[in-house]
């Protein structure tokens, strides 16, 4: 009986010293949900709502406490109470969780890669295995929507915009020189291994504030965080042979390639259109650190170098022999650091960077020097205030110091800028359906003398379940081309303000996507040479000049892809529509430029065969005739070139051997021998013309990847 008095007195004096909660959960509509978590955080107090969302308990906790509620597709939300034994009433309103279903993501303009719920479009082994794209980054780009094939030059064209106009950037860095060192009327293909990189983002216009210099496009290629660890490999092709060595422990990795390259056995097999005197052979490694000082912090360090040399006789029928002998031997070292970090509570985010490059170029045509040289160092930083609801902003800054040297005739030119630039930016989502972005870049170019700002805005509205429109506009700017500052100190920035409509739908593993666009030329360089119009597209220019250009590019784009349909086969469909006119360099009248083709086709197939672990790929790609001079045609550039046509394939076997990882493949570009032409060049007479095509008509690549360690895997979604 003692016991039983003892044991109600003190059930008795804790209820009397707790205090009761109630109150009720419901979303956003006042809709309740049942089956909530209601707690105070910190302690074991704590319950769930009922089937009208309604929740009660009672603590005995004393002073300020958080009373939180958590239910699944929701976020959390809290609240600040006082528990002095009096009731406690709250009811929770809780915010829908942001997922690719019931959040609308601000896409115009950018294709992604790097989040596969949104649209993973290219990864690494997705480019290696596109046919036609000779495991080329920017090769298997081209056949997107938005891009131009120019097969005689390198670089990205994009929208009616040149190679020029736009930049590849690495972890934020802007790369110097992505490509192989240029030849005459020879597409060089990118510098990079597209297994450096997680991520892909391909913007075709209206992009982030982040970045600049680029008046059409930006290729954002982010490296990965850790690599598996994979071990020694072997690489051995028709055109090189390398060894690649990955090592990775919990918080850090190192990876290391070294290579060797002559292309003299593989040309002996496959017929050129090139005279070479010396094949093209190349040599040089790189190596990647990772580290993983603190829980949140990464530091990723890469650094590669490569030496190249070749020999070859250009074509050119204004000699006495018909050609002019090029030598080059091309030295060209990169690297990059970048840091990431975030706060504890991770509202505060952390991304700097620092990267150096140089390039150079000991060419000589009939052994007058036409060295070429560049150098750039940059560093850059960036912090981003995470809000609630999604919402961030950020801000940042980045500096360059650009160094370059130009030789013609025997003669040295030099340049030096100091580029500068700060940006803002804020993503803001009203609701789940509703979102924008808005941001400000100012840039100071030392060269130029001046400085730019321009405003960037993007917003999005969610139309379904799946389906989003998005609009995107804003202004960009870029330094011309320093050719042309060689001799000019007076000119000021060129401009380009676009504007972006896109649709989109993405189901069932299936892509809808349609975009329309109107670019809007300003500030572009003009030449004036009091002659006829040169079309040698490498000519030094040396006439007067001033930024009285101008000009427009509009069209769409069409994008469909399907991996869902047919088991184990992937295909996409693209289409692009381009008109373009442009006022610049020497036009004496708006025309369209010689780079620009008004259509362009993808078909891409990948099918993929379990009994025999074996993918096999098909492109079909087609390209519109381009203009080109004709100096006897009274209307300027209105001549146009046939069109283009390439079907190519490509195959790969995964195998192993006594239990290593084993990788075959072949490929076959141009497998119907089109005898495509891309252009057409005159004498200075204008009496002879010829046709400029690729370096060889149909070509065939095999080549085998060995991974010497049994931890090595490879997907087959990956292939």
């Amino acid at each position: 009986m003692k016991l039983f008095y003892y044991l109600l007195f003190f059930s008795t004096t804790v209820t009397y010293g707790q205090t009761v909660i109630r109150g009720k959960v419901m979303d956003k509509k006042g809709k309740p949900l049942p089956g909530a978590n209601v707690f105070l955080k910190g302690t074991y107090d704590g319950t769930t709502s009922d089937q009208d969302g309604v929740f009660y308990f009672k603590t005995a906790e004393k002073d300020t406490a958080t009373l939180a509620a958590t239910y699944v597709g929701f976020e959390i939300s809290e609240k600040k109470v006082e528990l002095n034994g009096k009731e406690v009433s709250h009811n929770f309103f809780l915010n829908e969780s942001a997922n690719e279903l019931n959040t609308v993501v601000i896409t115009a303009g950018a294709f992604e890669a790097s989040d596969e719920k949104r649209m993973a479009m290219l990864k690494p082994l997705d480019i290696v295995t596109t046919a036609g794209a000779a495991a080329d980054i920017t090769g298997a780009i081209q056949f997107l929507p938005g891009a131009q094939r120019v097969g005689e030059q390198e670089g990205l064209f994009v929208r009616g915009g040149s190679g020029q106009e736009t930049k590849i950037v690495i972890d934020g860095m802007i790369v110097q020189n992505p490509f192989f060192s240029s030849l005459p009327d020879v597409q060089q293909r990118g510098r990079f291994n597209p297994f450096m990189f997680k991520g892909t983002s391909f913007s075709t216009g209206g992009y982030s504030a982040q970045y600049g210099q680029a008046l059409s496009s930006v290729l954002l290629l982010n490296t990965t965080d850790k690599v598996s660890n994979n071990g020694l490999g072997i690489s051995l092709n028709l055109a090189s042979a390398g060894l690649n060595y990955d090592y990775a422990t919990k918080n850090q990795s190192i990876s290391a390639v070294a290579y060797y390259g002559n292309l003299k056995p593989l040309f002996a097999l496959v017929k050129q259109n090139v005279d070479w005197l010396h094949e093209p052979e190349f040599k040089g490694s790189s190596l990647t650190y990772r580290l993983r000082p603190t829980k949140n912090g990464v530091l990723k360090v890469y650094g590669m170098y490569s030496d190249s040399r070749l020999s070859m006789n250009s074509k050119n029928p204004s000699t006495e022999s018909g050609t002019t002998k090029l030598d080059l031997n091309n030295r060209n070292a990169f690297m990059t650091s970048t840091y990431t970090d975030q706060s504890a509570d991770g509202k505060w985010l952390l991304n700097s960077g620092f990267s150096y490059s140089r390039n150079k170029d000991n060419m000589t045509f009939d052994a007058i020097n036409f060295d070429r040289f560049d150098e750039r160092t940059q560093a850059r930083l960036v912090l981003t205030r995470v809000l609630s609801g999604n919402n961030s902003v950020l801000f940042g800054g980045e500096a360059h110091a650009i160094n370059l040297q130009n030789g013609v005739d025997g003669k040295l030119y030099y340049l030096k800028d100091r580029y500068t630039a700060v940006f803002a930016e804020s993503e803001i989502y009203v609701t789940r359906l509703l979102a924008g972005r808005v941001g400000v870049r100012g840039e100071y170019s030392s060269l130029l003398n001046r400085f730019n700002f321009a405003p960037r805005l993007s917003f999005a509205y969610k139309t379904g379940k799946f389906s989003q429109v998005s609009l995107a506009a804003g202004q960009f700017y870029q330094n011309p081309d320093y050719r042309y500052s060689y001799l000019s100190k007076n000119l000021n920035f060129e401009r380009a303000d676009h504007l972006i409509l896109n649709y989109q739908i993405i189901k069932n593993q299936r892509t809808f996507r349609f975009e329309t666009f109107y670019k809007n030329y300003a500030q572009l360089v003009r030449e004036f040479t009091g002659i006829a119009f040169d079309a040698d597209p490498y000519r030094f220019p040396w006439g007067t000049t001033n930024n009285g250009g101008d000009g427009y590019a509009k069209g769409f784009d069409f994008f469909w892809r399907d991996q869902k349909t047919i088991k184990n086969f992937d295909y996409w469909i693209t289409y692009s529509y381009v008109d373009s006119k442009r006022l610049f360099q020497q036009f004496s009248e708006s025309a369209t430029p010689t780079f620009i083709s008004n259509h362009n086709v993808s078909l891409i197939t990948k099918n993929w065969f379990d009994k025999i672990q074996t993918s096999f790929n098909m492109t079909y790609a087609f390209t519109s005739g381009r203009p080109y001079y004709n100096p006897d045609n009274k209307i300027f550039l209105a001549d146009r070139t046939p069109a283009v046509h390439n079907v190519s394939i490509q195959s790969s076997k995964l195998t192993s051997f006594k239990g290593n990882l084993v990788i075959f493949y072949v490929s076959v570009d141009n497998i119907l021998n089109t005898k495509n032409v891309f252009t057409y060049r005159y004498t200075a007479d204008g009496k002879t013309r010829y046709a400029v095509g690729p370096q060889n008509y149909r070509s065939f690549f095999v080549g085998t990847q060995i991974m010497l360690s049994k931890k090595a895997k490879v997907d087959k979604n990956d292939l």
